[in-house]
């Protein structure tokens, strides 16, 4: 057996346990500290380590990410090699991340290359005797099979993934250590400085993060720091609520610009804590950076949870949906089937009635049986439209079956003529302050931004704002959540994916348009308000033929 190790049940020997911790401290709290790259800066570390324990107290463990060891690092390495110098705690490495450094590490699997000093090994997980669960990556993202020795690939990343997911009731881990960063890891988030977080960063390990879910990520190498908020580690509405992850990038070890390279805590083991306690949210938590959009959202085990999962486990029961037939149960015999309720008559003048002399009839573009398509007055495009109820209908809400199925039909019609304009568009509705139905419908050109790009505008957007934006299931509709009157805002994309939002209080009328006229999405910011956008009758009519010349392609209300 190797120096300094002893035997893993998960796979490969792990480091000796720090002396400081022992079975009659397991529930006490951990303090660690966490250092990112440290470029063979050895004494800069333990001097600044040293001085932290004179002042805060013993830390138990140093977690070490990014690249140990310098170009430089061969003669101050040799004085804690031979023991002249010794590391102040019980400090753990990840291995190397480019070829020169692979020669510090003798054993691909982990060792003790000095005393108080152990590299980790390539993968695994490491358990302190306080209970705290550790799991480890080392190196960089590689392609290649097989894989140079300072790196991993995907077969190391579901290697890992695997033994851990294998336990029973596995909730998630503590702390992951990794050295790059995840990609991705800035989206829905704060601003990651000058790293581009779409671009930079591990695919792979942003896949290892989303399944694993640690409490805490730590990684390095951009010679930055950054922390992240807080995200989610489960879907609102759709899972049961888990435990957040805070990920915190480190930068390297005595750098001139004095960005953080050490960060102190201290958790409690989650296997020891009250569950309550610990899927607390705070007010600041965003969406998962990770998941992906529309039917991609999860994949294998996630995903066919969310296909198998019945509606009404979460929702209203769907068989009991007001306006569809359904067989009868044993409680309710004799009760016959709804019958299609009647549009309420609007207690005033209306702008949107299509019977009401207020309609301004030159901007409608196709007229249905129950709905009627129509261009949005100082719209944020020439092609922005509104699909409207021809009967007074307050909200989606409300309506019938029969309005809900042609409301449908308008959407699938406008989806394709957009698409073969080469845009997806966006719809929303702001049930407040509103008397008539107006379900908006506002194209984006594809080369403008993705759907994730509008997604995450929304939520970043409405964090800023206070506003609890939650992801529905694709699988529901606004009348399983909403109930009759009741005021809310709804956004949904071309993937299929929803955005609700129940009004509790005020909302900003125009948070819709603000949104997708933002710099991220448009960029025209000084379109937000309708009312800032005024075009003359003659324009308006102008546009309104060109659409329906356009449209007629789609326009089932035509063909009927």
């Amino acid at each position: 057996m190797k120096r300094g190790a002893v035997p893993n049940v998960l796979g490969g020997p792990l480091p000796i346990r720090p002396h400081s911790q022992s079975a009659s401290v397991s529930i006490s709290l951990p303090q660690q500290l966490a250092c990112g790259d440290v470029e063979g800066k050895f004494d800069v570390l333990f001097n600044r380590v040293r001085a932290i324990q004179k002042k805060s107290g013993n830390f138990d463990l140093l977690l070490c990410v990014g690249d140990f060891f310098g170009s430089t690092s061969s003669t101050e390495w040799e004085e804690y090699k031979t023991g002249v110098k010794k590391a102040p705690i019980q400090t753990y490495v990840l291995g190397a991340n480019d070829q020169e450094a692979v020669k510090y590490f003798p054993d691909v699997d982990g060792c003790e290359l000095t005393e108080n000093i152990t590299y980790l090994g390539r993968k695994g997980v490491f358990t302190g005797a306080s209970g705290l669960q550790i799991a480890y990556l080392s190196g960089t993202e590689s392609l290649a099979e097989p894989a140079p020795p300072y790196s991993f690939t995907s077969k190391d990343v579901c290697s890992l993934k695997a033994t851990l997911q294998s336990t029973s009731h596995f909730k998630g881990v503590d702390i992951l250590l990794t050295s790059p960063w995840p990609k991705g890891v800035g989206n829905f988030g704060n601003a990651s400085g000058d790293v581009d977080t779409k671009k930079s960063g591990s695919s792979l390990i942003s896949h290892l993060a989303l399944d694993l879910k640690p409490r805490y990520h730590f990684a390095a190498l951009e010679k930055t720091h950054y922390e992240r908020l807080p995200y989610r580690n489960h879907i609102v509405l759709q899972e049961t609520a888990q435990h957040v992850t805070r990920f915190i990038a480190l930068a390297n070890v005595g750098n001139p610009e004095k960005r953080k390279y050490l960060y102190a805590f201290s958790i409690l083991p989650l296997n020891l804590m009250d569950v309550a306690e610990l899927v607390k949210q705070p007010p600041d938590v965003t969406e998962n950076p990770y998941r992906k959009s529309g039917k991609e959202a999860l994949s294998g085990r996630q995903g066919l949870a969310l296909q198998e999962e019945p509606a009404c486990q979460f929702f209203f029961d769907l068989s009991k949906k007001q306006g569809k037939k359904r067989q009868s149960t044993g409680g309710d015999k004799g009760v016959s089937p709804k019958q299609p309720r009647k549009p309420p008559q609007p207690l005033g003048p209306c702008w949107f009635c299509l019977a009401s002399p207020e309609v301004e009839k030159h901007l409608v573009v196709s007229i249905g049986t129950h709905c009627y398509l129509a261009l949005a007055k100082g719209g944020l495009c020439d092609d922005h439209v509104l699909i409207l109820p021809i009967g007074h209908y307050q909200s989606v809400v409300d309506l019938s079956k029969e309005v809900v199925e042609e409301v449908e039909k308008y959407k699938c019609a406008v989806r394709q003529l957009f698409k073969s304009k080469g845009k997806r568009c966006v719809l929303f509705e702001r049930n407040y302050k509103s008397h008539h139905l107006q379900l908006q419908v506002v194209p984006i050109p594809l080369g403008c931004c993705t759907t994730d790009d509008i997604k995450e505008a929304f939520i970043v957007q409405a964090q800023e704002q206070q506003i609890e934006l939650l992801e529905i299931p694709e699988h529901s509709d606004i009348q399983q959540i909403a109930q009759p009157g009741a005021p809310y805002f709804y956004v949904e994309l071309d993937t299929g994916e929803k955005l609700f939002h129940r009004i509790k209080k005020n909302f900003p009328l125009h948070f819709g348009r603000e949104v997708l006229a933002s710099e991220a999405i448009l960029n025209i910011p000084d379109m937000s308000d309708w009312r800032q956008c005024p075009r003359s009758r003659e324009e308006e009519e102008a546009l309104a033929r060109l659409f329906r010349k356009h449209f007629e392609p789609f326009d089932f209300a035509e063909e009927d």
